[in-house]
């Protein structure tokens, strides 16, 4: 039977009388939902700044159309800078969600005395080994292992290594985001390293890619200690998917606790995966939820579209608009998912937000395009004037791309008339490149450093709202579930 506590409180006011009965008691009701959301699901679209989510709407439905996010009944914006930086990367932006602290760059949910410092170097040449030390910080308490002490069901899952920045804040404590062995060996009930804040029984799903962080070296992974951190989860009771099939085999219904690593690295864009290798994040997200819903008190659940960050790194707009897309997807199928059991979301809380931003851009004045299909590029495709329909030109006379970039890999070295025949078939390619206006190495546009968007739903989310910080996301989600 669930419990209401209620403060009853009496005020009676008068011309000559003013009686206030106080010492209010909480008071137990029976029969009556809790206050608090059980579930708790938190979405975080790596990187998935504003501009991206318009550019995505666009690609998928059109001007007009509205994304699961663009649906959401309570918004915020939220700043993302971090303790030492203007612009944030994902450890201390995803920490600050989870811990409430502001935190160094690359650091993984430690105080903010902590510095970060580079790993050593293995005997294989990986820089692997610790040199964070050991007056070097302290620890801080997450949204996830206060979920664990509530006795709540925990669950991890991403489209990166679960290794990575973002999944790793949630589940780890270290002063570096690299040190990705580590950050495994965290995750493995009772084993060297363990994080001893997630309880005797730890995680109750993690699903992404990172096996070679799980695998000794000799086996082809990156561990030097020789351990199969694999072989010792599923000795947990872990059950274990390494592929699509296998995933696909276990009823989740049926299942305590479920491991997924399905690439060595990182999961493929949703451009590229292969169904019959790779599931994809809203199938990853709804059987974790069929896991984590086993526990009758609830569960705390973080859900990454990590590889948005990836594609937008990379200037390839189109990888990065797809994955927001298959983002997206996720959501609406864990809202439409938790409404089964609970129809109007009294006891679920959903937040979706991004931990930075990047620097992609909408160029110009272009005319409508509707959404990308066969025959439309839609965004991916080149400014024409919203008037003529004529394609618009610079100053040096060549036709530029809607989507750009503030940095990255692709800028033309001197006038841009050598660019006279750029169109959209190149543009709209699903490898291509979009163009920068400050040229840095591949793969290496930055992130940038306006606020992000953040929307709620369901119990408690309507405290979601204004301009905020990061680190205050955590008071509001701790408080809304009762953690």
């Amino acid at each position: 039977m669930t419990m209401k506590h209620t403060s009853l409180c009496v005020a009676v006011f008068g011309a000559a009388l003013s009686l206030t009965v106080a010492g209010c008691s909480n008071i137990s009701t029976p029969g009556v939902v809790a206050d608090t959301p059980q579930n708790v699901i938190f979405f975080l679209g790596d990187g998935m700044g504003m501009t991206t989510m318009t550019a995505a709407r666009i690609y998928a439905v059109g001007e007009d159309g509205d994304l699961t996010m663009d649906t959401l009944p309570e918004t915020a914006f939220v700043k993302t800078f971090s303790n030492d930086a203007q612009v944030t990367d994902s450890a201390p932006s995803m920490s600050a969600y989870m811990t409430g602290v502001k935190m160094n760059n690359e650091v993984i949910s430690m105080t903010s005395d902590t510095q970060a410092i580079d790993p050593g170097t293995d005997a294989n040449g990986n820089k692997l080994v610790n040199n964070c030390g050991s007056k070097n910080g302290s620890s801080t308490p997450t949204l996830l292992e206060l979920a664990k002490v509530k006795g709540l069901a925990t669950g991890v899952v991403t489209t990166t290594r679960v290794t990575h920045a973002t999944p790793a804040a949630t589940y780890s404590h270290f002063c570096h985001r690299d040190l990705e062995n580590d950050i495994a060996a965290a995750a493995v009930p009772g084993g060297n390293g363990y994080n001893s804040a997630l309880g005797s029984t730890g995680l109750d799903v993690l699903m992404g890619g990172g096996r070679q962080f799980f695998t000794p070296f000799q086996n082809g992974g990156k561990r030097s200690d020789g351990r199969d951190l694999i072989a010792e989860m599923k000795a947990k009771n872990y059950a274990y998917a390494s592929n699509a099939t296998e995933f696909n085999a276990i009823d989740g219904t049926k299942t305590d606790r479920l491991l997924g690593l399905f690439t060595s690295s990182h999961m493929s864009y949703d451009l590229d995966r292969d169904p019959a290798k790779e599931p994809s994040l809203a199938d990853m997200t709804t059987k974790a939820m069929d896991v984590l819903s086993k526990n009758s008190k609830g569960y705390f659940l973080m859900v990454e579209g990590g590889r948005i960050d990836h594609a937008l790194h990379e200037t390839t707009a189109k990888k990065a608009l797809q994955d927001t897309l298959a983002f997206d997807n996720a959501i609406k199928a864990a809202i439409a998912k938790a409404r089964i059991s609970d129809p109007d979301l009294k006891n679920t809380l959903i937040v979706v937000t991004a931990d930075h931003d990047h620097t992609l851009v909408l160029n110009g004045y272009a005319k409508r395009t509707g959404k990308t299909a066969a025959g439309n590029p839609g965004v991916l495709g080149v400014v024409k004037n919203y008037v003529t329909g004529a394609v618009e030109k610079d100053l040096d006379g060549a036709p530029y791309s809607i989507i750009g970039f503030g940095t990255g890999e692709n800028r033309t070295q001197g006038n841009r008339s050598s660019m006279a025949s750029l169109d959209e078939n190149t543009t709209s390619a699903n490898t291509y490149h979009q163009e920068a206006v400050v040229r840095v190495a591949a793969g290496s546009e930055t992130h940038g450093g306006t606020d992000v968007f953040l929307g709620a739903i369901g119990k408690g989310s309507e405290t979601f709202l204004g301009t905020i910080d990061n680190t205050q996301v955590f008071g509001l989600v701790k408080t809304a579930a009762g953690l």
